[in-house]
């Protein structure tokens, strides 16, 4: 369950955190616009069809962890990027 209404924000950072069957996951960091605030989340949280992946820099709206408030959950990338640009 999310914790209030949905914020916007910028993701900022990508961590390699170990986990997954090949040790190569990635968590996230957002910045929210608003408050300047920062959360994490990992790409189970990205809600979209298919290849779940997002790069620094693009804009999202995302809720806030009712159980972890420095957790992002809920996670929708505001602009979907052209699919060539992952491959170049």
């Amino acid at each position: 369950m999310s914790g209030g209404p949905p914020r916007y924000g910028t993701i900022v950072d990508t961590r390699l955190s170990g986990g997954g069957p090949t040790g190569v996951l990635s968590s996230y960091i957002i910045r929210d616009d608003e408050d300047e605030r920062y959360y994490s989340f990992d790409y189970r949280q990205i809600v979209t069809e298919g290849f779940r992946t997002i790069r620094a820099g693009e804009h999202v709206r995302f809720h806030i962890s009712a159980e972890s408030p420095d957790r992002a959950e809920f996670v929708i990338r505001l602009a979907q990027p052209d699919p060539a640009e992952y491959y170049r």
